[in-house]
C-alpha cells in the first residue's frame, strides 16, 4: 500500500460549485484556481447550464485544478457521447478530465422525460457504460452489449478524439457495503462510497472500512477514494483538523459541498483548502 496516500498533507482538495448561471460558475472556477484547490466539479442537471460546456470555458481560463462532474447520472446518457464530451474537456485543459459518474438520483436530477428508473435496470446501463466508455478512449472501434451498440469503421474519428490523459480517471458512486455495488468500483479509478450501514453522516472510521476491503482487492493507496463535506470558511485550524481525520482514513480528495448553504460557497472557495500546516 502507498502509506503516503494517508498522509494528510497528500490529501487533495476540491469544491463542488452550487447551481448558478455559466458565468457564475466559471467566475467560481478561477477563484477555486486563485485560491489554492486542487479541482473544481460541476453538477450535470438535466435541464440548466451545460456541464460539459462550463467545465471547457473552465479549461480556457485555469491551468492547474482538475475539472469533472459531480456526478454524471450515466444510465441517462449516451455513452459515446459522454466519451466524446471528456475527451473533448481533457484535450483543452491539457489532461486535466475526471468523469464521476452514478446510476442517478429521482429526486434531484430526473424531470418527467420517460428515462429508465428501476434501480437495476440503471445499474447494469452504467456497468455498459463505463466498459463502452473506457473502450473509445483506448481506441476501440466496437462494443456490443445488452443495452449498447456501438460499431465504426472510422479510425480519423477515434484519432481526434483521443484523450491526453493515457487513463482518464472514472469515479463511480460505490454503495457500501453492497456486494454488487463494490466491484463495480475495481474496473475503476476511484470511489465515492454511499455508505448504507446508518442514518446518520458518515465518519472517517466508515472510510478506513472502505480503504481496507480496496487494499484487500489488490489496489493500491493511490487508488481514488472521495470524502465531502463542509468546513467552516473562518476557522483554518479547525477545517483542517476535520480533513485530516479523513485523509488518515485513506481518502484522497476531500470535496468542500454546500447544498444547504450555497450562498456561502464563494467565501469559502475565496478562503481557500483546508490543508493542514
Amino acid at each position: 500500500m502507498d502509506d503516503h496516500a494517508h498522509d494528510p498533507s497528500q490529501l487533495r482538495f476540491g469544491t463542488v460549485l452550487p447551481a448558478g448561471t455559466a458565468p457564475e460558475q466559471v467566475e467560481l472556477a478561477v477563484l477555486a484556481e486563485q485560491a489554492g484547490w486542487d479541482g473544481v466539479f460541476v453538477w450535470e442537471a438535466a435541464y440548466g447550464p451545460d456541464s460539459w460546456s462550463m467545465l471547457a470555458a473552465m479549461a480556457a481560463r485555469t491551468s492547474r485544478v482538475r475539472l469533472g462532474t459531480m456526478l454524471t447520472p450515466l444510465p441517462w446518457r449516451r455513452p459515446w457521447k459522454v466519451a466524446s464530451q471528456v475527451a473533448t474537456l481533457d484535450q483543452l485543459s491539457g489532461g486535466r478530465a475526471t468523469l464521476a459518474v452514478g446510476v442517478g438520483a429521482l429526486e434531484t436530477d430526473l424531470p418527467a422525460t420517460g428515462e429508465v428508473t428501476g434501480l437495476r435496470d440503471r445499474a447494469n446501463r452504467m456497468d455498459e457504460g463505463i466498459d463502452l466508455i473506457r473502450t473509445l478512449w483506448d481506441g476501440g472501434r466496437s462494443y456490443h452489449g445488452r443495452f449498447y451498440d456501438y460499431e465504426t469503421g472510422r479510425l480519423d474519428l477515434g484519432a481526434a478524439a483521443k484523450p491526453v490523459q493515457d487513463r482518464i480517471p472514472i469515479w463511480v458512486v460505490g454503495v457500501w457495503p453492497a456486494p454488487r455495488s463494490m466491484r463495480r468500483v475495481l474496473r475503476c479509478d476511484g470511489i465515492i462510497p454511499q455508505y448504507a450501514a446508518h442514518d446518520s453522516d458518515p465518519r472517517p472510521g466508515d472510510a478506513a472500512a472502505v480503504r481496507g476491503w480496496l487494499t484487500e482487492h489488490g489496489l493500491p493507496g493511490s487508488f481514488d477514494l472521495i470524502a465531502d463535506g463542509e468546513t467552516p470558511a473562518d476557522n483554518a485550524q479547525a477545517a483542517a483538523a476535520t480533513t485530516a481525520q479523513w485523509a488518515s482514513a485513506g481518502c484522497t480528495w476531500r470535496l468542500e459541498t454546500r447544498w444547504e448553504a450555497r450562498d456561502t460557497m464563494s467565501e469559502r472557495i475565496a478562503a481557500g483548502p483546508p490543508r493542514s500546516a
